[in-house]
C-alpha cells in the first residue's frame, strides 16, 4: 500500500455518495485531512452526510467551491461527475491532481486484481468470476460498479487474496497507474454519448484498463468483437480470448455445444454449454470470459464448472419475477443501454411486452426493428425518452404511454398475450424518474407484486 500517498496529505474529495463517502473514509482512515463537496441539496444525500458528521470529516453541500481544491494535494473525483463541469475545469485551471476513486483505490491494495470492463455484461461476469474464485477457496472480494466501493474493502485484500472489479468508462477517465493483473474487455458497442464527444472517445477510454499492463499481466479479448480485437493489440498484456463463434488460442471457446479451453494447441473440454445455468448467447459469452479468467488465475476445472452450471443471475438483470396467471414478468431493468435491450430480446421465449424508456444515452433504438418486429406485441414508454423510442419503432409494434412504473406494468399486462412476458428494459438510463438502476427495479418488483395481490 502507498500509505505515503495518503497520510498527512489534504485531499478534497468531489460526490458524497458511495463512491467519495468511500474514498473520503479511506483517506480519513489513514489520516490525510478530507474535505468533501457535494452539489447536490442536503436531502439527497442524507445519509452519506450522517456517516461523513460521524467520523469527523469536514463537508460543503448544495454546491462546489474552491474549498474542495485550494491548497489540496490533489482532489479524488466520483464517477458521477461530468469531466466538462465548472468545479473539474476549475481544478485543472489550479494544476491540481485529480484522479478517480478507482485510482485511490489501487493505491492502497495489496492483492491480486482482476478488473472487467465492456459496454454490456459487466455485472454477470464480475459476479460469476468472484463466485468462482470463491467456490475455490480463495480470499475474494467484489467491489467496483457491484456491490461495495473498491475504496471500502482495498485495504483488506490480503496479499495472496483477490479483488474483482466492475470498472466502467467514467471510472478510468482518471487512472493514471491501475494496473490490474487480468483485464477483460467484453464488447464494445456505442454507449454514454450523452457523456462522450463520439463513440471512438467512448472506446478509447474503455481501452484504459489495460493500458497500464506489462507482458506479465493478461488481458482477456471478446474474439467476435472485431474491433475490439484490432484495438487490443496496442495492449502490452498477454491476450487470451473468448469467443461463441470462433476457434481461439489461447483462450475459451464454444464448439459443437461444448465449452472448450486452447491452452496454445492443448485442448481440453470445460463442460457442455447445455449445463450452462444462465439463459442467451450473452450469457454464454460472460461464462466464457469468466472461465477464461478463471483459467489465468489458476482456478481448477471443476469449481468453474461447479459455479457456471448453478449460478442464479443476478439482480435486475433479466431477473425472474415470477407470473400473474400465465404472464411472466422479468426485471432488466440493469439494460442501461441500447444493446442490452438487443440481448434481452433474444432471450427466452414467446411473446413480449416491453417497458422501455427513461434518460437517452444517446442510444440509435432502430438497431432494435428487427427483433421488436418478430417478438414484441406492444412497447409501454416511460420518462424522457418516449418521444425518441416511438420514433423508431412506433411502426413495427403497438405503442402505450405509461405516466409512471406502476401504470406501466397495469398497462403492459393487459396488452399480454397468453404463456407471454412482460419484460422491463429500458434501454436508457434512470435518472429521469429514479434514483438508479436499482431503485427503478426495485419499483417494478414492487408494482407486479402489488398487482398480483389484486389479481389474486
Amino acid at each position: 500500500m502507498r500509505i505515503d500517498r495518503v497520510t498527512g496529505k489534504n485531499v478534497g474529495v468531489i460526490g458524497a455518495a458511495k463512491s467519495g463517502s468511500a474514498a473520503a473514509l479511506l483517506l480519513k482512515k489513514y489520516n490525510a485531512n478530507v474535505f468533501v463537496s457535494e452539489c447536490l441539496d442536503p436531502s439527497s444525500v442524507k445519509d452519506a452526510l450522517d456517516l461523513l458528521d460521524k467520523n469527523g470529516i469536514e463537508y460543503e453541500v448544495g454546491g462546489n467551491t474552491e474549498k474542495v481544491f485550494k491548497e489540496k494535494d490533489y482532489v479524488v473525483i466520483s464517477p458521477g461527475v461530468p469531466p466538462d463541469s465548472e468545479i473539474v475545469r476549475q481544478i485543472e485551471s489550479n494544476g491540481i491532481p485529480i484522479i478517480s476513486e478507482i485510482e485511490l483505490g489501487y493505491w492502497m491494495c495489496d492483492g491480486h486484481i482482476i478488473a472487467i470492463t465492456g459496454s454490456n455484461g459487466k455485472t454477470t461476469t464480475t459476479a460469476l468470476t468472484g463466485e468462482i474464485l470463491k467456490r475455490s477457496g480463495m480470499t475474494t472480494f467484489i467491489a467496483g460498479n457491484i456491490g461495495s466501493p473498491f475504496c471500502d474493502i482495498c485495504d483488506q485484500v490480503p496479499q495472496d487474496g483477490w479483488v474483482v472489479l466492475e470498472v466502467s468508462s467514467f471510472q478510468l477517465e482518471r487512472c493514471f497507474e491501475f494496473r490490474p493483473r487480468i483485464a477483460a474487455i467484453l464488447n464494445l458497442t456505442p454507449d454514454h454519448l450523452d457523456r462522450y464527444d463520439d463513440f471512438l472517445s467512448y472506446v478509447q477510454m474503455k481501452m484504459r484498463i489495460g493500458e497500464n499492463q506489462t507482458e506479465n499481466d493478461a488481458l482477456v479479448v471478446n474474439y467476435d468483437d472485431l474491433q475490439l480485437v484490432r484495438l487490443s493489440t496496442a495492449l502490452p498484456g498477454r491476450k487470451h480470448y473468448f469467443s461463441i463463434s470462433e476457434k481461439v488460442s489461447p483462450g475459451i471457446y464454444v464448439e459443437k455445444g461444448e465449452l472448450l479451453f486452447n491452452a496454445d494447441g492443448d485442448i481440453r473440454k470445460l463442460m457442455d454449454v447445455a449445463e450452462i445455468s444462465l439463459p442467451g448467447p450473452h450469457n454464454l459469452a460472460n461464462c466464457a470470459a469468466s472461465a477464461a479468467m478463471a483459467l489465468i488465475a489458476n482456478i481448477q476445472d471443476d469449481a468453474i464448472c461447479s459455479v457456471l452450471s448453478s449460478f442464479p443471475g443476478i439482480e435486475h438483470r433479466l431477473e425472474n419475477c415470477g407470473e400473474i396467471g400465465d404472464v411472466g414478468f422479468v426485471n432488466d431493468s440493469k439494460a442501461t443501454n441500447v444493446d442490452s435491450v438487443w440481448y434481452a430480446l433474444q432471450s427466452g421465449s414467446g411473446r413480449l411486452v416491453v417497458i422501455m424508456g427513461g434518460r437517452d444515452k444517446e442510444g440509435n433504438f432502430t438497431r432494435l426493428r428487427e427483433l421488436v418486429s418478430k417478438r414484441v406485441d406492444a412497447i409501454i414508454l416511460l420518462g424522457e425518452a418516449s418521444d425518441k423510442i416511438d420514433a423508431a419503432l412506433s411502426d413495427v409494434t403497438k405503442m402505450y404511454r405509461a405516466s409512471d412504473m406502476d401504470q406501466a406494468v397495469r398497462i403492459a399486462y393487459k396488452h399480454a398475450s397468453p404463456d407471454g412476458t412482460v419484460l422491463l428494459s429500458p434501454g436508457c438510463a434512470s435518472f429521469d424518474m429514479f434514483r438508479n438502476f436499482e431503485h427503478r427495479g426495485k419499483i417494478f418488483k414492487e408494482a407486479v407484486a402489488a398487482l398480483r395481490k389484486e389479481t389474486e
